[in-house]
């Protein structure tokens, strides 16, 4: 390849990759860059010493990523090749898992290749691709995917960086899925949609919390489902012996896509209360009716806007647990997520003790959830390990 462009990042940028994070910012240069999409260059320091190769992307969390600390590595098939490779080694146990079979296969920079991930679906596989910089190099990406992975019957798409989910998602090569496709995890059933924009049914970051809530904290109880989706904490729950669950999501397909999931599971979806509603409102509602749950799940989006309000996880995430409260039984659990990489472990466990301290309740946290194993996460990068998960019961 051509000879790569030796680019200066600033001194305050410099501790952060020698820790191991390789994402590059504009605030790791000193000047504005202007760069081609893809373009493979060599990271220094000021003093002229060596800290990476990169390649430059604009994407949401910044301009590019360094892919190597090894000088003189490059961003070719040979390269995707080996991190496919290691990949695979390190998912044996779950390509051979009986009750799963939808994990994540390849996950950009804790894998290797920044801005690529890659969730299979039962045989079939959904490549994401999250900049124009690393969709530059798909024709080798995908043909080292398909050396190493063979068995993967057919693949789609999802370009990440594209504003219009109409246009994000396509089908690449092999079988096409069916629609919906079945996969499985930990015995329970979900559908799946692999070409229909950037959602497929199913955030298989959650497959560890899902797990225990059908094995340990659903067993019996009543289980309210909040920011619901597609209804899979709620059917997960109701696997387990939730003696009833009650989902709730803003979304009119919600409706359908819940009643769809209890349905292939063999549970009459008329047993269970589905609300398309504002979680907001329907707080308001169960407050005034007086009615209580036993588990709470809590999974919002990082952010979201209906007609009425405006939710950021950032801002909001505490008072609504504070209202959350007064709807919880005696000893109540509560599972709260985010996946928002802004909001740090530290505050977001601050304002989860701070809802309750302001209730004057009684608290624990019972358990703590990172993400799963499948979900590599590269040494040194904040914006990796985003999933926070706290099981917290009331006293």
């Amino acid at each position: 390849m051509d000879k790569k462009r030796i680019l200066t990042v600033s001194e305050k940028a410099v501790p952060h990759i020698k820790k191991g994070d390789p994402l590059l910012s504009p605030i790791s240069f000193e000047e504005e860059l202007e760069f081609t999409e893809g373009e493979q260059v060599q990271i220094v320091s000021p003093v002229g010493q060596f800290l990476g190769e990169a390649y430059l992307a604009k994407q949401n969390k910044g301009i590019g990523w360094i892919y190597s600390f090894e000088q003189g590595t490059d961003f070719d098939s040979a390269f995707f090749l080996n991190q496919f490779n290691q990949a695979l080694k390190k998912r044996q146990a779950l390509l051979e898992s009986n009750d799963t079979d939808a994990f994540r296969l390849f996950n950009a920079e804790g894998d290797g290749i920044p801005g690529l991930s890659v969730d299979y679906y039962a045989g079939f596989a959904v490549i994401s691709w999250y900049s124009e910089g690393i969709y530059h190099y798909k024709e080798q990406i995908i043909s080292a995917f398909q050396e190493i992975f063979p068995f993967v019957k057919g693949v789609y798409e999802k370009r990440r960086y594209q504003q219009d989910d109409d246009k994000a998602s396509g089908f690449v090569y092999g079988e096409k899925a069916p629609s919906p496709h079945y996969v499985r995890e930990n015995n329970v059933l979900y559908a799946t949609y692999l070409d229909e924009g950037w959602m497929t049914g199913i955030f298989l970051d959650q497959r560890h919390v899902r797990r225990d809530l059908m094995q340990t904290y659903a067993p019996g109880k009543t289980v309210l489902n909040t920011f619901s989706y597609t209804g899979a904490f709620s059917v997960a729950a109701a696997m387990g012996g939730a003696s009833h669950t009650t989902s709730v999501d803003v979304a009119n397909r919600s409706l359908e896509k819940t009643r769809e999931q209890f349905e292939i599971n063999g549970i009459d979806p008329a047993e269970h209360k589905i609300h398309v509603m504002d979680v907001f409102d329907y707080i308001q509602y169960a407050k005034r009716k007086a009615m209580t749950f036993d588990v709470i799940v809590v999974d919002p989006p990082s952010f979201a806007r209906t007609k009425k309000r405006t939710f950021s996880v950032l801002k909001d995430y505490g008072t609504m647990i504070e209202d959350l409260i007064d709807i919880s039984a005696d000893k109540g659990i509560f599972i709260l997520s985010s996946n928002a990489a802004t909001y740090k472990r530290k505050k977001f466990r601050s304002d989860l003790e701070k809802a309750f301290r302001n209730k004057g309740i009684d608290y624990s946290i019972v358990k703590e959830y990172g993400l799963p194993e499948d979900f590599a996460t590269a040494t040194g990068s904040p914006t990796s390990n985003y999933l926070k998960v706290f099981v917290i019961q009331k006293h």
